[in-house]
């Protein structure tokens, strides 16, 4: 690979996170500024190609690393394949969640390497979290995200009247229902509620991002697998949540037989 700083070694938390702002700085450019360029070097003729980003916001398309196992956790493999077999966006789209994975991988490795701490580890990926994903960018879904305000009541953990499986004050099999009328008899009951609830769950953790269950968040709990998550970690508004009527998280929607 020629886009240097193969051999970055990032020692702290702030560190980690320039190197994979730099990272995906150069493979946000290879998928939008530069998608011409990036479409012609994806040739479905040659061999296994990889989208790299590098901490010096250089992207490349080039073939694996040769040394098993690599020196860093590798991009996804054979981006070019499916370049003609589906739609220019579709395709972008696809490289741009893999690169999403890859980065994480990348940042995680070096965390576990220089032996980030549990404290380290939350706060290297709440830093990375506070930053749009590729797939956002990529898609423009970044933009549509900052049109949307939930209010303060719903995201807070209260009861709506939705029909999906979501956490507020209550237990993990319950549905948020309507609550308009009964809000003033039952104010003192659900602060009681509150602090049961947090003690009970207290030890549940988020599917994707492994944080302890809070009371003050949104969460959603996947009907295939029973897993709970936060509504930001899956993308799942409590507005938008009001209209879905089995929830699946992305692992299980994602599942398909495979030949």
């Amino acid at each position: 690979m020629e886009g240097g700083a193969s051999h970055y070694n990032p020692r702290t938390v702030e560190e980690v996170f320039r190197d994979f702002k730099g990272r995906r700085a150069g493979i946000i450019q290879a998928l939008t500024t530069d998608v011409e360029d990036f479409f012609q070097q994806c040739d479905p003729e040659k061999e296994n190609l990889c989208l790299y980003g590098f901490p010096n916001e250089v992207w490349e398309v080039n073939l694996p690393a040769e040394e098993v196992p690599p020196e860093l956790p590798e991009p996804a493999l054979g981006i070019n394949f499916a370049r003609d077999g589906m739609q220019e966006k579709d395709w972008l789209s696809l490289v741009a969640v893999h690169s999403d994975a890859w980065l994480l991988s990348v940042s995680f490795y070096f965390g576990s390497r220089i032996g980030f701490d549990r404290a380290d580890r939350k706060r290297l990926f709440n830093m990375i979290n506070e930053v749009p994903t590729v797939f956002d960018v990529v898609t423009g879904n970044e933009k549509k995200q900052t049109k949307e305000k939930p209010s303060s009541a719903i995201q807070n953990g209260n009861r709506s009247k939705s029909n999906s499986k979501v956490r507020g004050l209550e237990g993990k099999s319950s549905k948020i229902q309507a609550k308009d009328e009964e809000e003033g008899l039952e104010l003192e009951e659900g602060e009681e509620e509150e602090e049961e609830d947090e003690d009970e769950h207290g030890e549940t953790l988020c599917g994707a991002c492994g944080d302890n269950y809070a009371s003050d968040e949104f969460w959603i709990c996947c009907d295939m697998c029973e897993k709970w998550f936060h509504g930001k970690c899956v993308k799942i508004t409590p507005a938008r949540a009001e209209h879905i009527k089995h929830y699946k998280c992305p692992s299980c929607s994602n599942k398909r037989a495979r030949p």
